[in-house]
């Protein structure tokens, strides 16, 4: 199990700078953003797909630092009720799915995206709950988008050998593990989930409990951890709309891993991953407002190196 770390809040840095500093810490992974919200701070799509010399020196740069990539990101609506919108999101996509290809990468990370709730609405909506009725009609109209699409992506990405993993996020159609099992299975087992425990742990989800249940469906991993804070929690709730800056004032918000959760339980974690045969990148995914980039992600790191296997299990001799 690789301990890797998602470049984006390096990005102000030159990408073979970024390298060098994430290989001096013992890192093994890159995860690379290609598109939408992670954006291109380190590669550009668009060029590496039409220029060999480009994709040799990303080659030879991650050769150098003895780094591979877990996963090209790109994380956007493809589902947008904006046809512009959503088509810019999915050329994105397929272009990611091109690129994973050609580098023999066989992920690409993403979000489900989400509809409207009907087809002359003009944004998207998120449902969570069935009641008044038309909430429920709303959904399964957007499941019904979601299907039709992501049948045909996950064919596209089959055709090019690479997993479709997609991260359970709020305001996206698929935000937890049932709604992700339910796609794979509207579609093909090249949809999956890049599993990032930190959206899940203030819904009440165990984490655990999700990792049994998604099994082979897991495709890759974010290793970011989440803080819930009772005394705003008791009164106003988990479904937070308070900005993310204002701390003080959210029910929850996201840490760097060991902030949220301590070590005994990112130590169940990695565990519970290798029980269902996962053995790919503990992706470190930065957004802790209350530390640096830097040192969030040396504490995360430094964590994780203690926790991750580096050996396979021999045999049970004792059984």
């Amino acid at each position: 199990m690789d301990v890797g770390v998602l470049t984006v809040p390096l990005g102000d840095q030159p990408r073979e700078s970024a390298f060098e500093y994430l290989a001096e810490l013992g890192v093994d992974a890159v995860e690379l953003g290609c598109g939408g919200y992670p954006g291109e701070g380190h590669v550009d799509r668009t060029v590496l797909l039409s220029d060999p010399d480009a994709r040799a020196a990303l080659r030879e740069e991650l050769d150098a630092h003895d780094l591979r990539v877990s996963a090209f990101a790109t994380h956007n609506n493809p589902l947008h009720p904006d046809e512009e919108r959503a088509a810019e999101a999915d050329k994105e996509l397929r272009e990611a799915i091109d690129l994973a290809s050609q580098f023999d990468v066989g992920t690409v990370t993403c979000f489900s995206g989400l509809p409207a709730g009907g087809p002359n609405d003009e944004v998207p909506n998120w449902v969570t709950a069935p009641w008044p009725g038309e909430h429920a009609d709303a959904h399964a109209y957007q499941w019904d988008v979601a299907t039709d699409y992501w049948g045909d992506l996950a064919s596209y990405a089959d055709e090019h050998g690479v997993d479709l993993a997609i991260e359970m996020h709020p305001n996206m159609l698929i935000y937890e593990p049932t709604g992700l099992l339910e796609l794979r299975e509207r579609t093909n087992e090249r949809v999956g989930a890049n599993f990032d425990p930190s959206h899940l742990y203030w819904q009440g989800i165990e984490i655990t409990d999700a990792i049994r249940l998604l099994g082979d469906a897991i495709h890759h991993v974010h290793a970011k951890d989440t803080r819930i804070y009772d005394a705003q929690a008791r009164t106003k709730g988990v479904l937070d709309t308070t900005p993310y800056d204002e701390v003080a004032e959210r029910s929850w918000i996201f840490r760097s891993v060991g902030y949220g959760h301590g070590e005994d339980h990112w130590r169940d974690v990695v565990s519970t991953l290798r029980m269902v045969d996962y053995d790919g990148a503990l992706s470190i995914e930065h957004e802790d407002a209350l530390t640096s980039a830097s040192e969030g992600l040396e504490k995360g790191v430094e964590l994780l190196q203690r926790v991750v296997f580096e050996e396979q299990p021999g045999d049970a001799y004792w059984a």
